[in-house]
């Protein structure tokens, strides 16, 4: 090999070293961490018309349908201490006065979360042809006298839409829970029958109780035990006169439902909600001698110390 081409391997062999040198040094001194040397500077940004925080509205309060012009109501307690159940008369109950009523506010209130009026009662006083205590409505056609009252030739129309809410277990008999009265239409002796006959009461008989019993609403409707029975007999308010026929409309629970009664000449016609009518068309209403009123509420049928009832209505009407 000549001097020139040990030469050129010379100068090969050094750009190798060189190049390799390079790369140590630049590949040493490179880095793959790309985080700057300092914390980025963080900007608030400030909305200079915020939107309001609107609060959600509180639910409506709900109020039933029921217009007290022509209806008293009954109270289980003898606050005046005069011997009978306190009441109060459509005066002091229209106009939302029964929500001012300090005595009358446990008996009966609104439950503005539904819509209806709680109708509470136990037993304590009753009313001297009863042994049952209530929280009822009583009707008044005339408000400030309960002597003036219907015939079924003059007719009567009750709507209401209600429900028993809670009542008491029955733990002394076989039914499950004790029995409630809802709607009634009540039998009175006219003012003209007690001028003639002389009478020291007029309380007749229920011509229609509509009772609660375990959750199945039933009718009880009175009718003569002998259809052939006339005159002052049919005036005679005993069992031995007039006695109960009934009949069950089903199951409705402790769920609301609608109930219609029509009165009219010999003939009584009952509804539950959009159901077929049920109807009585007999003697005994043909020869029914009383006049009448209708009640609406809470009518509990126990005497147990530890019974009770809640009813609640969220429309009642009455028409003639």
């Amino acid at each position: 090999m000549n001097s020139i081409e040990s030469f050129q391997i010379f100068l090969k062999k050094g750009m190798y070293l060189v190049l390799l040198f390079c790369v140590v040094i630049f590949g040493c001194s490179s880095s793959d961490d790309t985080t700057p040397d300092t914390e980025p500077e963080i900007i608030d940004v400030i909305d200079d018309n915020p939107e309001p925080i609107v609060p959600n509205p509180p639910p409506a309060l709900l109020y039933a349908n029921i217009d007290f012009s022509n209806w008293k109501v009954t109270l289980p307690v003898d606050l005046n201490n005069n011997g009978s159940p306190d009441e109060y008369l459509p005066a002091q109950l229209i106009n939302n006065g029964y929500r001012t009523l300090d005595p009358v506010k446990p008996y009966m209130y609104d439950d503005t979360t539904d819509g209806s009026i709680v109708f509470y009662t136990f037993p304590d006083v009753s009313t001297t042809n009863s042994s049952y205590s209530r929280t009822e409505l009583r009707e008044l056609i005339n408000p400030n006298n309960s002597k003036v009252n219907w015939s079924l030739n003059t007719g009567g129309k009750m709507t209401g839409r209600l429900k028993v809410a809670s009542i008491s277990q029955d733990t002394q008999s076989s039914s499950t829970y004790h029995n409630v009265i809802v709607m009634q239409i009540h039998g009175i002796i006219s003012q003209a029958d007690m001028s003639t006959y002389g009478f020291s009461s007029n309380n007749g008989p229920p011509l229609l109780k509509m009772y609660w019993k375990d959750g199945y609403l039933w009718a009880h409707k009175k009718s003569l035990v002998n259809e052939s029975t006339s005159g002052t007999d049919l005036l005679n308010v005993s069992s031995a006169t007039w006695t109960d026929i009934k009949h069950n409309f089903g199951y409705v629970g402790f769920e609301p439902f609608n109930f219609t009664i029509t009165a009219s000449t010999g003939k009584l016609e009952l509804q539950l909600n959009n159901n077929t009518p049920y109807i009585y068309q007999d003697v005994s209403l043909t020869k029914w001698p009383f006049e009448n009123y209708f009640k609406a509420g809470n009518y509990l049928v126990s005497t147990n110390a530890n019974a009770f009832a809640y009813v609640k209505y969220y429309s009642l009407t009455i028409t003639h």
